[in-house]
């Protein structure tokens, strides 16, 4: 049961992380604190997306880990769909549906 709230939130750290890289792009690159503080807080979340893996690694396989990272994809489509008030089309849910289904087979 922890394994299965470590990998959420691990996935969930890394889509914070692009999700902030994303929005630091808001801002002129260079010394500014808004982007750096967008930068700071993305790198942040994937370091702790990072850890949270290499110690996942060490609790369960190889094989299942890295599958399960597809929920990441997730993830994105709906922090980009919420707070970037992107589009979200049809097309690109069947396709984190068959991205995740895959991974559920090679799981299982």
């Amino acid at each position: 049961m922890i394994s299965l709230l470590l990998v959420i939130l691990m996935t969930l750290f890394g889509s914070l992380g692009g999700f902030f890289f994303k929005k630091a792009g808001d801002h002129p690159l260079g010394f500014n604190l808004p982007f750096l503080m967008k930068v700071g807080t993305g790198g942040t979340f994937y370091l702790a997306g990072a850890l949270l893996n290499i110690y996942l690694l060490t609790l369960l396989p190889y094989t299942v880990v890295y599958p399960i990272t597809s929920v990441t994809y997730i993830w994105t489509m709906l922090l980009s769909a919420i707070f970037l008030h992107e589009t979200i089309t049809i097309k690109k849910v069947i396709g984190v549906l068959l991205i995740s289904g895959g991974s559920i087979l090679l799981v299982l």
